[in-house]
């Protein structure tokens, strides 16, 4: 194969995936526990809000407050996760 066209490839792969690094870094996606924990992530998978309402709180059962926190991290997780897969189908390199 010739070089000048592989390198050329190469370089296109990275401004794309550098594109999408971007767009995800925009996105957010939201993840909830029965409406009473919502969890806020970016494209990336990073947390950017929690939002818990009132009646979650009981300080008697502090367990269910952290179960429901568990759950809408890992909802928002799976979503963002579903984000970046949707994001790199195209590119067609290993890892992406």
């Amino acid at each position: 194969m010739d070089m000048k066209k592989l390198m050329k490839q190469m370089q296109q792969a990275q401004n794309a995936a550098a594109k999408i690094q971007e767009d995800l870094a925009t996105k957010s996606v939201e993840g909830s526990a029965s409406g009473l924990v919502t969890v806020t992530m970016n494209g990336h998978g990073k947390v950017t809000a929690l939002k818990i309402k009132p009646e979650a709180v009981d300080p008697d059962d502090v367990e269910a407050l952290e179960d429901l926190l568990l759950v809408a991290i890992q909802d928002a997780s799976a979503q963002a996760d579903a984000l970046q897969q949707d994001a790199t189908r195209g590119l067609g390199i290993p890892g992406f």
